[in-house]
C-alpha cells in the first residue's frame, strides 16, 4: 500500500511538474502576440515610451482606423483570401486524387511503389528556385493569383498523412462497395473522405496556414506591388521600412498613432483569420495527425 501510494504521488507529482512546463511555455509563445495586440491598442506616445507591455496605454483605435482607410492594406489582404480559398479548393482535390491511387497494395496499383518513392523524394529535394521561377515565368503566370497556387498545389506531406490515413481505413468497406458495383470515385466520394474528416481537416488547416503566411512567393513572382498578398506587403512594409504616412496632415492623428502602432495593429489583423479558423478545426487536428502519420 505504502509502495502504491509512493508511487501515485510520485506520479501526480510529475504531472504537475509537466504541466507547470507547458503551462510556462505557453505564456511565453503568447507574449509576445499578447505585447503586440497592446502596442496596437495603445497610443503613439505610450508605445514610444516603452510603457506599453500586456495592458494598452491611452487606449484608442487609431491605428485600426488608419490600417482599414489604406486601399493597398485591403486589396493585398483580398488576394491573400482568394490565394488561400483558391489553394485550399486545388489542394483538397488534387491532393485527394493522388493519395487514393498510392494507398493502394501493390497487387492492386501496379506502380505504387515507384511513385510513392516519387514523391518521397520531392518532399526532401527540390529543382531550386531558379528553375521554379524560369517555370512560373514561361507558362505566363507572372503576376496572377495562379502563380500563388499552382507551384505548391499538391503539397507533398499532406499527401503522405492523407494516404496513410486512408490505409488505416476498414477495406471491408470498401469491398462491400465494390460488390454493389461502385467504382474507384464513388469508393472515394462515398466512403474515404467522409471517414477521413480528421485527416483532411489537419491538411486543410496546414495548406491554408502555409498559404497565408507565406511572402517569399509574392515577393519573387509580382512585379507590381498591386499584386502582392497580403504577408508580402507587410514584409515589405515593416522590414523594408516602405514609407506610408505621407498621406497623414492631421498633426492629433499622428499623436495617436505611428509606425509601430500601425504595424502593430496589421499584424494584428493579419494573423486574426488564422486564429479564427484554428478553434474549429483543433478537435480534428491532433487525430489527424497521429493517425495520419502512423503507417498501417
Amino acid at each position: 500500500m505504502l509502495l502504491l501510494a509512493a508511487r501515485k504521488w510520485k506520479d501526480g507529482w510529475s504531472g504537475g511538474i509537466l504541466y507547470a512546463i507547458l503551462l510556462v511555455s505557453s505564456l511565453l509563445c503568447l507574449f509576445p502576440l499578447i505585447h503586440v495586440i497592446a502596442v496596437s491598442f495603445s497610443s503613439s506616445h505610450a508605445a514610444a515610451s516603452g510603457s506599453v507591455v500586456l495592458w494598452p496605454e491611452e487606449a484608442t483605435l487609431s491605428s485600426y482606423r488608419f490600417v482599414f482607410r489604406q486601399r493597398q492594406f485591403l486589396e493585398a489582404a483580398w488576394i491573400s483570401v482568394k490565394r488561400v480559398a483558391l489553394a485550399t479548393a486545388v489542394g483538397f482535390v488534387l491532393t485527394s486524387l493522388a493519395a487514393y491511387p498510392l494507398s493502394r497494395e501493390p497487387r492492386e496499383f501496379a506502380g505504387r511503389t515507384l511513385y510513392a518513392w516519387y514523391f518521397a523524394f520531392v518532399l526532401f529535394f527540390g529543382g531550386g528556385l531558379i528553375p521554379l521561377y524560369m517555370t512560373v515565368k514561361d507558362t505566363h503566370l507572372l503576376d496572377t493569383i495562379w502563380a500563388l497556387v499552382i507551384p505548391g498545389a499538391v503539397p507533398v506531406f499532406n499527401v503522405l498523412l492523407l494516404l496513410n490515413f486512408f490505409r488505416g481505413l476498414p477495406r471491408g468497406l470498401e469491398e462491400s462497395a465494390k460488390l454493389d458495383g461502385a467504382g474507384h470515385f464513388k469508393v472515394l466520394l462515398r466512403i474515404y473522405l467522409p471517414l477521413s474528416l480528421p485527416a483532411l481537416a489537419t491538411t486543410t488547416l496546414f495548406t491554408m496556414v502555409a498559404h497565408w503566411n507565406n511572402w517569399f512567393d509574392g515577393l519573387i513572382y509580382m512585379n507590381a506591388k498591386d499584386n502582392y498578398p497580403l504577408q508580402t506587403l507587410l514584409q515589405t512594409i515593416v522590414i523594408a521600412k516602405d514609407a506610408q504616412f505621407s498621406s497623414i496632415q492631421d498633426a492629433a492623428a499622428m499623436a495617436l498613432i505611428s509606425d509601430r502602432t500601425v504595424h502593430s495593429a496589421q499584424i494584428v489583423v493579419a494573423a486574426l483569420p488564422i486564429l479564427l479558423v484554428y478553434p474549429f478545426l483543433q478537435r480534428f487536428f491532433i487525430k489527424g495527425i497521429v493517425l495520419g502519420s502512423v503507417k498501417e
